[in-house]
């Protein structure tokens, strides 16, 4: 089988993170920004499960509660539904979650959203950023990743002046695999997630939406299905994948990487790490 693109498997972080120099591995701190409540639950919310139970930090930032998606309820009222169902959902990965002040189809890549951005970045001190991919039909999620690969530099930045000092620790970005967003996403690492299907089930089908009470869009369904095959390429039983920029697939620090298990077109390694 031929593979357009070389491909990490990992069995966690931590296997990635063997023999990084300057970064302790034993505690790694994930920050995910999602542009809706519900994104990142979807589509990395058993990575988020499988590494808080290994002891590491995970957030969650909802930039927005996606309170405009029910037809049958006001802004107001499926916010509020929304946000009860967010905080239910992370509880149950073991994450903790922020909910920013903005609103659902506005989001922005201006000064004031990258601000807030910014400072939570300082605030939390991520060594791992999962957002969403660059080119989706969603004018949120093009939004959100803007706003996040903008704001990293500044906030480790200490002339960047704000509330919080300047952090300078964060180690990758990741962009998830979500079905809004798949134009040009290609999955580079994946992560086996088989340990934590059943809290990841158990998380997001405490949304509605999930559970098929709003769209006729089968997410559910969708995510179980893509997984499993995901899981298929990687041999893993469940698997979550993210890409990464380019630049980071071609550096002299991506092949150093120790490799679990990979796979390219002429059968030789090719190396990134998280």
């Amino acid at each position: 089988m031929k593979w357009s693109l070389p491909l990490l498997l990992l069995t966690g972080f931590a296997a990635a993170g063997a023999g990084y120099q300057g970064h302790p591995e034993s505690k790694k701190i994930i920050l995910a920004i999602g542009a809706h409540a519900g994104d990142m639950e979807l589509t990395c919310g058993a990575l988020l499960a499988k590494q808080g139970k290994a002891g590491d930090r995970t957030v969650i930032l909802h930039l927005t509660l996606g309170e405009g998606g029910n037809p049958r309820l006001s802004p107001e009222a499926y916010g509020a539904q929304k946000r009860r169902e967010a905080e239910a959902a992370d509880r149950i990965l073991g994450a903790e979650v922020i909910f920013a002040p903005f609103r659902d189809g506005e989001l922005v890549n201006d000064e004031k959203t990258r601000a807030y951005v910014i400072d939570i970045i300082r605030q939390v001190k991520p060594t791992h950023i999962i957002t969403h991919w660059k080119n989706s039909f969603h004018p949120d999620h093009r939004a959100t990743y803007a706003i996040t690969v903008d704001s990293v530099l500044p906030a480790s930045l200490p002339g960047v002046k704000g509330a919080h000092p300047a952090h300078d620790g964060l180690r990758q970005v990741l962009y998830t695999e979500n079905w809004e967003d798949m134009e040009g996403f290609q999955p580079f690492v994946y992560v086996d997630v088989a340990d934590a299907f059943e809290t990841w089930n158990k998380s997001v089908t405490q949304y509605e939406f999930v559970r098929g009470g709003i769209s006729s869009y089968p997410y559910l369904d969708y995510y179980r299905a893509l997984f499993r095959v995901r899981g298929a390429e990687g041999g893993f039983t469940h698997a979550e994948t993210f890409d990464i920029d380019p630049m980071g697939k071609s550096t002299r620090w991506a092949k150093s990487r120790f490799c679990v298990r990979c796979l390219d077109g002429n059968g030789s390694p090719r190396v990134v790490g998280l």
